[in-house]
């Protein structure tokens, strides 16, 4: 068994669990997106039902054995996630002298990502931050508002208002629409960059991959952002 660990302490083993955990958080980020999205639901413009469809779905994912199981996962694998990243920059600075400059740099396009990877990181994390105090910790930890839907059995928390509420303030659209664009550049580079590490980046499927990297980077954080930009928009 010291040869798997001897493997995942070595550089190969560190880029292959960033590797396989960024996917996993690709991955999430559809299924959280697809569900955000019933936030429109709500607004009168696309039929307005009072946030019933955001609300039941978020009554759904905290009250779910499997999907709480899942989100804890979620969270140890954004860790990992974070604490590999910061491993591998520290390693690569040591050997390149202080400076992130490895070939892959010179081979992808996303050449601003790729040399500041290790600073969009922490600018997510701290997006994840806020984006946890204002809704998830309010929903698990914090007295709300609550609601009565004919679908459900007993009244519910009111998330929706929250949310609407959080979206009319002009610091946090803005901060939720710059961390989006660090979240598109960390994608571009780190999607590209996970394929490559799990050696299925040959020259056969290279153009796929960097059109499949540059398509998700960009349609991701377009849906996210259509939340705070649609909500504040409407409250004015």
């Amino acid at each position: 068994m010291k040869w798997i660990t001897n493997f995942l302490l070595s550089s190969i083993g560190k880029k292959l669990i960033m590797s396989l955990t960024g996917l996993f958080l690709c991955l999430f980020l559809i299924v959280h997106m697809i569900g955000n999205l019933q936030l429109f639901a709500g607004l009168p413009a696309f039929g307005g039902d009072e946030g019933e469809a955001f609300n039941t779905y978020a009554y759904m994912m905290t009250h779910n054995p499997l999907i709480k199981i899942i989100s804890y996962g979620n969270y140890f694998f954004i860790l990992l996630h974070a604490v590999q990243g910061i491993l591998i920059t520290m390693q690569n600075r040591k050997a390149k002298g202080g400076k992130y400059q490895g070939s892959e740099t010179a081979k992808t396009e996303a050449k601003v990502a790729s040399r500041n990877m290790a600073y969009l990181g922490i600018l997510i994390l701290a997006f994840i931050g806020l984006h946890m105090w204002q809704f998830w910790a309010h929903m698990h930890f914090f007295e709300m508002d609550q609601v009565k839907y004919a679908s459900m059995g007993e009244p519910i928390k009111d998330l929706y208002s929250l949310v609407a509420e959080a979206f009319k303030a002009e610091w946090v659209v803005i901060f939720y629409l710059i961390s989006l664009i660090g979240l598109s550049m960390h994608l571009m580079h780190g999607f590209w960059s996970a394929f490559q590490s799990m050696g299925l980046n040959n020259q056969k499927y290279s153009t796929i991959i960097r059109g499949a990297a540059m398509g998700f980077a960009i349609l991701v954080p377009l849906g996210f952002a259509s939340m705070p930009i649609v909500f504040y928009a409407l409250s004015k």
